[in-house]
């Protein structure tokens, strides 16, 4: 396998032997991963590629370990069974949460809009999943966004560095996939706000400087362009990212009727960029 993940691991742990000991299991599922693509796909696989969290400014407490997979070919009905239960296996349940995707390469590249993506594992599906539903190929703009983090993460897990593999997804297709998650995310706000607020700050930054910045980067250049009395909403939210994991999640009855207001308005500076 390629390099172990570096930089923050997210666990905040008070001693450095329980940082050493945070690391190390990070590393070992990371492993796992890496092994149970390689035992699965073979010599299909083109490349395995860490992007999200763990390339843009280190994985926070509740970060998934976002994997991206490069396959020479579709999988089939075998393989796609047996890279999903593998998943179930050593995903979640007291270790991270992993996310998922496999492409095939001829797919990819050369690089058209929109992405079609082969198979999707993430712990949000898990109910799904353990009710006998199987990813499936389907489109995925959001393929546009996990390349782009790959290629500047440039972290290869298995085969040769992510430039060698991937074409550089053009911005003008970048900021396609990046405004064509809001819907999803409005209707996602009460159930999942933390992530909802943070991703929308991230869109909007991505929308003004063509950059794709962790969340709370996001976060902080988005709280220096608002109004006063939309900062508290995204500054409870950053920080809940960088302390807490979504069981220790607690939003003030105060702050959370600062959710409409807040959201409108930067939905508002979403649609001037992308109008």
């Amino acid at each position: 396998m390629g390099r172990p993940p570096t930089g923050d691991t997210g666990c905040r742990p008070r001693t450095p032997a329980a940082r050493r000991s945070a690391i190390l299991r990070i590393v070992d599922q990371v492993r796992d991963v890496v092994r149970l693509v390689g035992d699965v796909l073979g010599p299909e696989v083109v490349g395995a590629y860490l992007h999200g969290s763990a390339v843009l400014g280190g994985l926070r407490p509740a970060s998934d370990l976002d994997v991206l997979v490069v396959s020479r070919r579709r999988l089939d009905v075998p393989r796609r069974r047996s890279l999903l239960d593998g998943l179930l296996a050593v995903s979640g349940n007291g270790a991270r949460p992993v996310e998922l995707t496999v492409v095939v390469h001829g797919d990819v590249r050369p690089w058209r809009y929109p992405p079609t993506g082969d198979f999707l594992y993430g712990e949000w599906l898990r109910h799904e999943y353990e009710a006998g539903t199987l990813p499936q190929p389907e489109h995925m703009p959001d393929l546009a966004v996990l390349i782009t983090t790959a290629l500047a993460g440039n972290h290869p897990l298995i085969g040769p560095p992510p430039a060698e593999v991937l074409d550089p997804v053009p911005h003008a297709d970048l900021v396609r996939a990046t405004v064509a998650g809001v819907p999803d995310l409005r209707a996602d706000l009460a159930g999942d706000t933390r992530n909802v607020l943070l991703t929308l700050a991230r869109v909007w930054a991505t929308l003004a400087t063509g950059e794709i910045l962790p969340k709370d980067d996001a976060a902080d250049w988005a709280i220096a362009r608002l109004p006063a009395e939309h900062r508290a909403v995204l500054a409870h939210a950053r920080d809940l990212y960088r302390t807490r994991h979504y069981a220790d999640e607690h939003w003030p009855d105060e702050l959370r009727a600062q959710l409409p207001p807040h959201t409108r308005h930067v939905l508002a500076e979403i649609d001037r960029l992308s109008g």
